[in-house]
């Protein structure tokens, strides 16, 4: 049975954004490794639009950068959408009902998924779907944005913290 985790970097104030805050060297070595060692990644249309940039090369791109891309392509992907976006390689829509489709995908995989985004975690924890939580907590305060929790925080229970690089604590979580 598959494990869902949904991860993300997180400000001190509760606020997630891909363009206030990147990962430094240390932290990104490490999403290299984990998504290295996924099955595959559960996406938000919205946020899958945002990973489709790891589906072309760059030129300017570092080892680690492309480390990440090829285990990004390698995942399989799945993507909640009431739309009909554009798929890459790898990538599935999930359709019907949200409940029902992931408890089968939940019991037909093996290993862990990524849940992506705060609003696709949202739904899931609201259906008890979410086996883990991580936060990256970096010292940013950003006074506004995207929470992490996007509605109330559920019941959680601490599982572990560990410092990664210079300033980042992750603290993972399991639902009570």
């Amino acid at each position: 049975m598959a494990k869902l985790v949904f991860g993300m970097n997180q400000s001190l104030d509760g606020f997630v954004d891909h363009t206030e805050f990147a990962p430094d060297p240390d932290l990104f070595r490490h999403f290299v490794a984990e998504a290295e060692a996924q099955t595959g990644s559960l996406y938000g249309r919205k946020i899958y639009e945002i990973m489709r940039y790891w589906d072309d090369d760059r030129p300017e791109w570092n080892a680690d950068e492309r480390a990440f891309a090829a285990a990004w392509r390698a995942q399989r992907k799945w993507v909640v959408s009431r739309a009909t976006p554009a798929l890459g390689a790898s990538a599935e829509l999930v359709r019907g009902d949200l409940a029902t489709a992931i408890r089968a995908l939940k019991s037909d995989i093996e290993g862990e998924i990524e849940v992506a985004g705060p609003d696709l975690a949202h739904s899931l924890t609201g259906l008890g779907l979410i086996d883990e939580y991580r936060i990256y907590l970096h010292p940013v305060v950003l006074g506004h944005g995207t929470p992490y929790f996007a509605g109330p925080r559920p019941p959680l229970r601490l599982l572990s913290c560990d410092r990664i690089g210079q300033d980042v604590i992750r603290l993972s979580y399991a639902p009570v």
